[in-house]
């Protein structure tokens, strides 16, 4: 993808007969792409209604993850946004399209925000994560935030108070680019 680090795997189907078989995750395969992956954690998240909006959410480190993200049933359109001060893409945006059609995987880097929006109702994902949850490492973006200015492709319907109340990037860029260096 345009931001270094994240990447869009698409599975190779092999079908017969029978059905259809892919392989979901290889660490080798990551390893192969410069990527070191250890899962620690494997979350589902089931969303009723399109529109629904979850994140942006993010560890600082020593806690931050990895994340691979996948939609298992329906669509979500994922939105990445880079928080690595060092990065050339700092505080850049690139959004994705995950549906159970196209069985496309999201590489979410460590130092990395990201926001789920659901497309359809009853949409569901499956992520692995390299980290398990610290809640005092957690922090999160507003998901309307003007300085991020994302457009999702349908209205938001439903988010969580947790994720509406974020604070804006303008009052937390100073904190991210400190605990975000590496």
């Amino acid at each position: 993808l345009p931001l270094e680090g994240a990447f869009l795997i698409e599975q190779q189907m092999l079908s017969d007969d029978r059905g259809a078989f892919a392989r979901a995750f290889c660490q080798n395969e990551l390893a192969e792409a410069g990527v070191q992956f250890d899962v620690r954690q494997v979350n589902n998240s089931i969303s009723t209604k399109a529109g629904t909006v979850r994140g942006f959410h993010f560890q600082f480190p020593p806690h931050a993850e990895d994340k691979l993200l996948r939609c298992v049933r329906g669509a979500v359109v994922d939105c990445l946004v880079d928080l690595r001060p060092e990065s050339p893409t700092f505080l850049q945006t690139h959004m994705v399209e995950l549906t159970d059609e196209n069985r496309h995987t999201v590489l979410i880097p460590k130092r990395f925000a990201h926001v789920v929006q659901t497309q359809t109702d009853d949409s569901e994902i499956l992520y692995l994560v390299s980290e398990f949850y610290a809640p005092d490492a957690e922090c999160g973006l507003r998901w309307n935030d003007p300085d991020l200015d994302i457009q999702f492709p349908i209205p938001v319907t439903d988010i969580s108070d947790k994720d509406a109340a974020w604070p804006l990037l303008s009052e937390q860029r100073s904190i991210i680019e400190e605990r975000m260096k590496i």
